[in-house]
């Protein structure tokens, strides 16, 4: 017989899901999967104390492997992009957090990706070849607090909004 079978692939990218979302629920807020992948993965919904949904979202790209690639010292983790999904993310006005999930620690660390370029002197995507080589911090782990995190992050970006609009 030669059926279709579930590969390793893809039984981690289930498991980078599974992973976050619990932090996610955890935080009351809400996680919507996104069905066709054009960069982003899972969108994170935050709420008020009273569980009023509130404005924005956080885009979540989701990377899982069994193998993940330390520098020297073992403080980052060094993990290749595609560019085509980085121009989408740096156009991405609401925050976007890269998760790489390590399956066989069962861990996950992130990145604020337009965060991360905008503190890249003289970055220039045009540069770039196909891939570019991200440096995660191996203490950036997600849990509630980093989606707490998250959650403060798309909230200055309201709040930078909100304060153009009421000097228009």
């Amino acid at each position: 017989m030669n059926r279709k079978r579930r590969t390793r692939q893809h039984v981690i990218a289930d498991l980078s899901f599974n992973h976050i979302e619990r932090f996610i629920f955890r935080c009351t807020y809400s996680a919507e999967r996104i069905r066709s992948d054009y960069g982003i993965d899972l969108s994170i919904f935050t709420y008020d104390s009273n569980g009023a949904i509130e404005n924005g979202s956080i885009g979540v790209q989701l990377k899982a492997t069994d193998s993940i690639k330390l520098n020297k010292d073992g403080s980052e983790i060094h993990f290749s992009v595609e560019t085509s999904y980085l121009e989408s993310w740096l156009d991405e006005p609401m925050p976007v957090m890269l998760v790489v999930y390590a399956a066989k620690n069962d861990v996950a660390y992130w990145l604020y990706v337009q965060k991360y370029f905008e503190s890249i002197p003289a970055f220039d995507l045009a540069q770039m070849g196909s891939t570019v080589t991200v440096h995660i911090s191996i203490a950036d782990i997600v849990n509630e607090e980093a989606v707490t995190q998250f959650a403060a992050f798309k909230q200055t970006i309201l709040d930078q909004v909100q304060g153009v609009i009421r000097h228009a």
